[in-house]
């Protein structure tokens, strides 16, 4: 069975499958914040927090900073743009089959009224 595998889409995904992880992209979208607001605001442990960050990290989604005790997180510089590039191919692929089969569906259609009209 052949795999198609890219380690940075993987990490990606992996990362973005889970709720909270997607929240806190969404809140670092509008602010960057330490690492214990994000704790107090999805109601977790730090360490919990810290493992969530660390996950979106190694996906490249979050950069951390430290000054002094307090870790700053803020969106990962890269983006989504490679991850949307796939998701954009594989939805005009979906879309281009969708539209073949709708149009088997036409000319069956099609094919069953001139069967009726026939008779």
């Amino acid at each position: 069975m052949v795999q198609y595998s890219s380690p940075a889409l993987d990490l990606s995904f992996a990362a973005l499958s889970d709720a909270t992880r997607r929240g806190i992209i969404d809140h670092l979208g509008r602010a960057d914040a330490s690492i214990t607001s994000l704790a107090e605001k999805f109601r977790m442990t730090l360490t919990g927090m810290k493992k969530h960050v660390a996950v979106l990290e190694r996906a490249g989604l979050v950069m951390t900073e430290k000054v002094g005790r307090v870790r700053t997180c803020k969106l990962g510089q890269g983006g989504l743009a490679a991850e949307a590039q796939w998701i954009e191919a594989h939805r005009k692929l979906f879309e281009a089959r969708f539209d073949a089969l709708d149009q088997v569906i036409l000319e069956m259609k099609q094919e069953q009224d001139d069967e009726r009209t026939s008779e």
